[in-house]
């Protein structure tokens, strides 16, 4: 599966063969969560590495072994109900349980490890890495290849795979049927995540990221989320966007209007020519030159 989608990077860009990734269990209020790691003890940064609603360890393994290429250590969780990670009940996942999972395993392993921890969230794991700086306060930066607030009508219209789905979905999707699972791909805008139809094919029928069931509860839950910090107020660490500039899922617009409200220091990088899921040049070389950036910044 790592391979599958390693083959979208350009070959200057692939990793070493050699570079595989570490599997652990970490147990979580009754969910055995799975993350992948390349564990580097020289290394003086870490970085925690999370998907999107299509994604999982092996779905963002590219970024991971990019990452790691320019020094860092780093973890990826499976979040509740993708990839390996075995929950008791899928149809009872909600949106804060990913809050909660994403929170207390940035305190686990900030207490097991006391070097700085970056968070890189891919698609909607930006809004979640986000979300964990803000609740836990021990975040050393946040990058994010988007900021969607889904309190925001445009931002609703534009993940959802109708417009009007994101439009009325919060209104339609009542607790009544939290538990009924559908098809994410049914739900979000899958046919936007990359210009390359190989690429967006791969992604949405992969058995354990966008081809995943998510029961309705995710999603309402989600759609009616609140930030625990709003930007105004968020000061804890630097935030660095890295987003895609031919992204026609979730567009640049989209996530300013989150972003420039941010009043921690920040830094916003557009990367040229990449799709939602960034693998096109030169859009990923200046996200490879980003993340060593942003090492040699926080190690200094």
């Amino acid at each position: 599966m790592h391979s599958s989608y390693l083959a979208f990077l350009p070959t200057d860009l692939r990793p070493d063969p050699a570079l595989r990734p570490e599997r652990t269990w970490w147990n979580h209020r009754g969910h055995r969560v799975h993350i992948e790691r390349v564990v580097r003890p020289g290394a003086p940064v870490r970085m925690l590495l999370v998907h999107g609603a299509g994604g999982h360890a092996a779905a963002v393994w590219p970024f991971a072994a990019l990452a790691a290429g320019q020094g860092f250590e780093v973890v990826v969780p499976d979040l509740p109900g993708y990839g390996r990670t075995r929950v008791p009940a899928r149809r009872g996942i909600r949106y804060q349980d990913w809050v909660d999972c994403l929170t207390d395993l940035v305190r686990a392993e900030h207490a097991a490890d006391p070097r700085p921890l970056v968070l890189l969230g891919a698609s909607m794991g930006g809004m979640l890495a986000y979300e964990a700086a803000a609740r836990t306060g021990l975040a050393a930066a946040v990058v994010a290849t988007c900021l969607i607030d889904p309190r925001l009508p445009q931002v609703r219209s534009a993940i959802a795979r109708r417009p009007w789905l994101g439009r009325y979905g919060a209104r339609l999707l009542l607790p009544a049927v939290d538990n009924l699972r559908v098809p994410i791909r049914w739900m979000a805008n899958m046919p936007a995540m990359s210009g390359n139809s190989a690429l967006t094919r791969l992604v949405s029928t992969d058995p354990l990221g966008g081809g995943v069931r998510m029961p309705l509860g995710f999603l309402r839950t989600y759609l009616t989320s609140v930030p625990h910090v709003e930007p105004e107020n968020f000061t804890t660490c630097p935030v660095w966007l890295v987003h895609p500039g031919a992204d026609t899922w979730t567009p640049l617009s989209l996530s300013e209007q989150f972003f420039e409200r941010i009043t921690a220091p920040k830094k916003l990088t557009v990367l040229a020519g990449a799709g939602h899921y960034p693998v096109e040049t030169p859009g990923v070389h200046q996200l490879t030159r980003a993340l060593a950036e942003l090492r040699t910044e926080i190690a200094s």
